[in-house]
């Protein structure tokens, strides 16, 4: 169920970060705009539509930026830990992962950063 869920979500979260989407979008709110029911409607409500369709615009932008901020960053992180022998390669597409498995994950980093002050506290 949550595998569903977590594929549901990036699913949406592609497509409402894609330009094509901001086009449509657009569309909508100029047949909106131009529609003669807008102008029949008193000066408040029709200030209150505009700003409503500048939200809804407004939304598909900083979605798109964060699904290309998102992806470049994840890449980042992940040739940074593949490059480091060291390092823990569970973490490697964490992105792909539940919320529970990231939880866990969690954990086990947050136990090793208490394990790594108390052995700084014994030197």
């Amino acid at each position: 169920m949550e595998r569903g869920f977590e594929r549901l979500t990036a699913f949406v979260t592609i497509l409402l970060g894609n330009s094509i989407t901001f086009i449509i979008a657009l569309c909508m709110v100029v047949f909106w705009l131009t529609n003669k029911k807008f102008y029949t409607q008193d000066i408040h409500s029709s200030i209150g539509d505009v700003i409503l369709g500048v939200t809804f615009l407004c939304l598909f932008i900083i979605q798109k930026a964060f699904v290309h901020f998102s992806s470049s960053l994840n890449l980042k992180v992940n040739e940074l830990v593949a490059s480091h022998a060291p390092a823990n390669n569970t973490v490697i597409n964490a992105e792909q992962k539940t919320e529970d498995e990231i939880a866990e994950l969690s954990k086990e980093y947050a136990e090793l950063a208490k394990q790594l002050k108390e052995d700084e506290k014994k030197l």
